[in-house]
């Protein structure tokens, strides 16, 4: 099979580097890639949200199935212009791509199908989200209902901060368009997990569940991220908890999907608060998480493109998911500065010591070829990852092979995993 990857960031390099492994892989292309993909894929200079572009480039050049890894394209209906040209695609169309485009509709969608979740209200008038504020106290969360680049989300902890974050959302419009909308919800308390199924329009499957940092410091200070790190599994997801999880949430909001005449065919990503009321749904993503991505592919021990395609046919029955024992763990380098202004085109030394080193992959986010030498071009830029017999040993490679680059120009957390290290402790 001809296989195209849309992308270039972490995740896609881990969804390419776990492709290329399988057996009907004939040529593998990434659409537009980074410096870290051009090692496993062809690169396609077209960006991922140039949704005709990429159509017509797939129909030129005989790709039997693409995989669209992040958010943006599949919320702009890169999915339905695939299907309309007759190539199988594993994505959502643009109607189901809105469990992650718009949170006022995910929520809806939750409601209907009866999954636990916090409470909420959805705002197009601020006086009338000031007042619910009011009414409501905190700690409470302000979220912009649109696409925010991850950033559209503040946790609350007075009336006064909620308030403001009001006035930035909705007045200042610091997220654009994103904050037409607000959702306000409750603030829940407990552990979060990130847990992935994949989904056929008419039954779900599950994979593994991973646990992210967010927070840009040690300890979990300072501001959000991306995800600055994670591991999987989540000593916290229990098989008890997985199979509720997938009873109580997964399968009714695929089958409400259905209900709905906007069947759901992709990755579920559902991120889960575990609460001491059991566990509760904080939001869906329709793709693959990053870097979560990286540390369920090093841990997948069956075929990801039968997989994913099995879905993109809807013949899910057919899939059995293999998963290595060892735990998968991955650390972020990110560029100096981040999450605030940051340096680009700092060089890359050391990456192939680091590859080097016993049990490690390092995953491409945010980088280019340029004379010869690999630079970063993003915030967040390389993935660490490594597998080990225990949390400890997969976090010591991992950090092994960090210590292993040259790159003054990047940072990175030295506590990633520090949860499940604990508790092995």
């Amino acid at each position: 099979m001809n296989v195209l990857v849309v992308g270039s960031g972490g995740r896609e390099h881990a969804l390419c580097w776990a492709l290329k492994k399988s057996p009907r892989c004939t040529r593998l292309y990434c659409a537009p890639g980074n410096a870290g993909i051009a090692d496993v894929a062809t690169l396609v200079p077209i960006n991922a949200e140039a949704v005709e572009e990429i159509t017509s480039w797939a129909v030129a050049n005989a790709i039997d199935f693409v995989v669209v890894g992040p958010e943006g394209p599949l919320v702009l209906g890169l999915a339905d212009r695939l299907r309309e040209a007759g190539i199988p695609v594993f994505g959502p169309s643009e109607q189901a791509a809105a469990l992650e485009g718009s949170k006022g509709f995910m929520k809806d969608v939750l409601r209907e199908a009866g999954v636990p979740t916090a409470w909420y209200s959805r705002f197009t008038d601020i006086d009338a989200a000031k007042a619910y504020v009011r009414e409501k106290g905190a700690p409470i969360v302000i979220k912009t209902d649109g696409l925010a680049a991850g950033k559209g989300v503040i946790l609350c902890q007075s009336i006064d901060e909620a308030l403001s974050a009001l006035d930035d959302m909705m007045g200042a419009r610091i997220f654009g368009d994103a904050g037409n909308e607000v959702v306000i919800e409750q603030f829940l308390v407990g552990e979060e997990v990130s847990f992935f199924a994949i989904a056929d329009g008419e039954t779900a499957v599950p994979l593994i569940a991973a646990q992210d940092h967010k927070a840009v410091g040690d300890g979990d200070t300072g501001p959000n991220t991306g995800g600055m790190g994670a591991y999987s599994p989540a000593p916290v997801f229990t098989p008890a908890l997985q199979e509720e999880v997938m009873r109580t949430a997964i399968l009714p909001t695929v089958q409400r999907m259905k209900d709905r005449g906007t069947p759901f065919c992709g990755v579920l990503f559902c991120g889960l608060m575990i609460t001491a009321d059991g566990p509760k749904v904080l939001e869906y993503n329709v793709r693959f998480g990053d870097p979560e991505c990286q540390v369920l592919m090093s841990r997948l021990d069956s075929d990801l493109l039968e997989a994913l395609l099995a879905a993109a046919e809807g013949r899910l029955s057919d899939v059995n998911m293999r998963w290595k024992d060892e735990t998968a763990l991955v650390v972020v380098m990110a560029a100096n500065g981040y999450p605030g202004t940051y340096e680009k085109g700092t060089v890359i030394g050391g990456l192939a010591e680091a590859g080097a080193c016993d049990g490690v992959t390092v995953f491409h986010a945010g980088t280019k070829q340029q004379d010869g030498q690999v630079v970063a071009t993003g915030g967040r830029v390389l993935g660490v990852t490594a597998t080990g017999r225990t949390v400890r040993e997969a976090q010591a490679k991992a950090y092994a092979g960090v210590d292993a680059l040259n790159w003054p120009g990047g940072f990175c957390r030295r506590d990633i995993g520090w949860r499940a290290v604990a508790r092995e402790s």
